[in-house]
């Protein structure tokens, strides 16, 4: 009997439990929902109506009448005010609303979305919707749809709302400097809390962190609704997370934590715990940062299956970097389970980091950090595997070298050269892909660039055209307002010049990017090609042992070079330990040839100063290979760093080698393409960098003397910003 009862019991038990990962599972997302209240009869707008959702976030209506409000799928909306009844609306769309009341009492709401509007409002209410049903799917279509609202639009109400959700699509599509443009726009036509909270996150997306900052600083707490108070806060603390203040951003997620969940804002709650988490990580606060991860975990599984596997991916990450290796194995396993159920309803994008490849290959990396290289290897190879069916470059190349990584720490040498053979061959293949993506995100970003012209300049011909309208009617009448008109629609004019010339402007800042990545990415296939050869040569010719050595010496050297293939510039001390590395590499191998020095002066500040990634090393290697290679007596390297003034720093770079003029005389064909494109790619990056950053980066070549072995100079001049 006593065991009956017990079974019922847990029966019941997972019931109660399955019944609660369904009804998280099915727990809609928040969004805003737009809305207007309006009088039955007259149309006439209700100002400061009070909006409530039931136990959630509360907002008034505007002198428009219009409102808007976070909410979720089947919440009810509660509408108070002093002239009508208590009015209840369900919500079960996310389309915009009408609610039209009755004054005086007895009053019994009507409900009809845009019913009894004017034609010409509701066709451009119509177009509004449009473009937000667009946004994700459609960008083209979208922005068109704005086109037509801001054609047909009759008020500063109207357009600043078209350009508030034209700002929203380029935010979405991470145009973040067209969005602010758009959202200033929308707030030189009427200024609402809503585009201001918007304009600062845009702001700090687009790493203008001060603006962001002022921007926040001068909103009036005071006039903000719940949800934006605590949207406020939480702005704050992200940017002055990113800032690195991690204390004033700790202490500002808190506020907006308390707001939440005095407010019950659920989803704000489980974000700004994770948010905290990740704050006291930062500052190395380990087990309260630990606590806050379990805290935002646990209510993210009350949420939906998604929102807590976000949540478990990010805690594993948390474990990863504590290094809590069999906790964070144990996190992503779970994971892998969630990621099926998640992956039978919708499919994951490869940029989402919930995908299994992702998973697998970092709970190999886990493994391969235990030093468990047999549990490792599956792992990895599953990862492999995935991304190769699902044409995820980028995780199959780091899946394949940690793969020859694991390889060679245990010893198997042969295959850790084979996969790593596989590990160039993606490589090539990610760096032809990515020139294509950079290639059509230039064409993609030049496409936006022009409908926003084409925008702005519809906006100053209807404004020019209004001009010379009332010219027309009052030409006769007053001389001096034809005047004042003529410079209403010239400042309109220089207006529009001023955003196309900004435009351009940025168009060409994109334009200097995409080509200093596309020569970066010529730079490390070429570098690699180059030390490849140098380590297949040394094996050749080396025993077992010293090359195993030099192989491992090798692979630290490529992990520098790639972990810095993707900045711009890097601080000086860590192009110094690169290029300490290489030098210690060619000398390894040409010992009978050269002897090298590295002099940094004891004034050199080398931790103030930034450098291109991979601007020394193949002036170090011209020395070598070119110079000092063909000497027929040992030679000198000698590279010397010093700090002539507070804001320059020089690097000279001097060998007694054979020179320039022998050096190419003695070239074969094959050489001469080598040397061309390897220092070819450096002057180009160089003079993209100077026009970038002004004059940052200055080098200097020249022949030491006229005797048989006359040497090379190189001299590296760097400006501090």
């Amino acid at each position: 009997m006593k065991s009956l009862i017990f079974s019922v019991i847990i029966l019941f038990g997972c019931l109660t439990v399955c019944a609660q990962e369904a009804a998280a599972e099915r727990e809609p997302e928040t969004f805003i929902i737009r809305g207007l209240i309006v009088e039955s009869d007259t149309y006439k707008p209700i100002p400061k109506a009070n909006i409530q959702v039931n136990g959630g976030a509360y907002t008034t209506s505007d002198n428009q009448g219009e409102f808007r409000i976070p909410v979720k799928l089947n919440d009810e909306l509660i509408i108070r005010h002093s002239e009508f009844e208590t009015v209840y609306h369900a919500i079960n769309s996310q389309e915009r609303i009408t609610v039209k009341v009755e004054p005086g009492p007895g009053l019994r709401k009507v409900n009809s979305p845009n019913y009894g509007l004017s034609s010409s409002r509701q066709g451009f209410n119509a177009l509004i919707d449009s473009a937000e049903t667009y946004k994700k799917n459609d960008v083209d279509k979208s922005i068109q749809f704005i086109t037509d609202a801001l054609t047909i639009s009759g008020s500063s109400d109207q357009n600043a709302d078209a350009y508030e959700t034209l700002a929203d699509i380029y935010y979405y599509w991470k145009q973040y400097d067209l969005s602010i443009t758009n959202y200033r726009i929308s707030l030189q036509n009427i200024e609402t809390v809503d585009v201001n909270l918007k304009l600062a996150k845009a702001f700090q997306m687009n790493s203008n962190l001060q603006e962001s900052l002022t921007l926040y600083r001068s909103i009036d707490v005071s006039q903000l609704s719940n949800y934006q108070t605590v949207e406020l806060y939480e702005g704050f603390g992200d940017v002055y997370f990113k800032i690195q203040d991690f204390e004033l951003a700790e202490n500002n997620y808190q506020k907006a934590l308390s707001v939440a969940k005095d407010h019950l804002i659920t989803p704000k709650i489980t974000d700004l715990n994770s948010k905290i988490a990740q704050t006291f990580d930062a500052q190395g606060a380990t087990d309260i940062a630990e606590d806050y991860f379990e805290k935002s975990l646990n209510l993210a599984t009350q949420e939906n299956k998604k929102r807590a596997l976000e949540e478990k991916v990010k805690v594993a990450d948390f474990q990863n970097k504590s290094r809590n290796y069999e906790a964070e194995i144990q996190k992503r396993q779970e994971a892998l389970s969630d990621i099926q159920d998640i992956e039978s309803d919708s499919i994951l994008g490869n940029e989402s980091p919930l995908t299994s490849q992702k998973q697998n290959y970092k709970i190999g990396n886990a493994y391969y950090l235990k030093e468990d290289f047999k549990n490792a290897i599956p792992y990895l190879e599953k990862s492999i595997s995935e991304a190769e069916q699902r044409e995820d470059l980028v995780v199959q190349k780091d899946a394949t070298r940690k793969l020859s990584e694991v390889y060679r720490d245990a010893g198997q040498f042969d295959m850790a050269m084979a996969v790593y053979n596989r590990y160039i061959d993606i490589v090539d293949e990610l760096y032809s892909r990515k020139e294509q993506e950079i290639i059509q995100a230039a064409r993609f970003r030049e496409d936006l660039a022009e409908k926003q012209n084409r925008i702005t300049t519809l906006e100053s011909d209807r404004a020019l055209s209004a001009t010379k309208y009332e010219l027309s009617l009052e030409r006769n009448k007053r001389q001096q307002l034809i005047i004042y008109s003529l410079i209403g629609g010239l400042i309109l004019l220089l207006s529009a010049g001023y955003f196309m010339y900004k435009s351009i402007r940025q168009q060409k800042l994109a334009n200097n990017l995409l080509a200093l990545k596309s020569l970066r990415s010529q730079m490390n296939p070429h570098f690699i090609f180059n030390a490849l050869n140098s380590v297949n040569s040394f094996i050749a010719s080396s025993d077992e042992r010293t090359a195993n050595q030099y192989l491992s010496d090798f692979s630290l050297l490529m992990r520098t070079v790639l972990e810095n293939s993707e900045e711009d510039f890097i601080p000086l001390s860590k192009e110094i330990e690169l290029i300490e590395l290489y030098t210690r590499l060619e000398h390894f191998r040409f010992k009978d040839r050269f002897e090298y020095s590295l002099k940094i002066d004891d004034e050199v500040q080398v931790d103030q100063f930034q450098i291109p990634p991979m601007l020394l090393q193949p002036y170090i290697e011209n020395a070598v290979w070119h110079g000092l290679r063909y000497k027929e007596e040992k030679g000198h390297l000698d590279i010397v760093i010093s700090q002539p003034g507070v804001d320059i720093i020089t690097i000279a770079i001097s060998d007694d080698g054979i020179g320039r003029e022998r050096s190419a005389a003695m070239k074969t064909e094959h050489q001469k393409k080598h040397n061309s494109k390897g220092l070819g790619n450096i002057s180009k990056r160089v003079a993209i960098l100077n026009t970038m950053y002004k004059d940052k980066v200055d080098i200097a070549i020249t022949d030491l003397s006229e005797e048989t072995d006359p040497g090379t100079r190189v001299v590296v001049t760097l400006k501090k910003d």
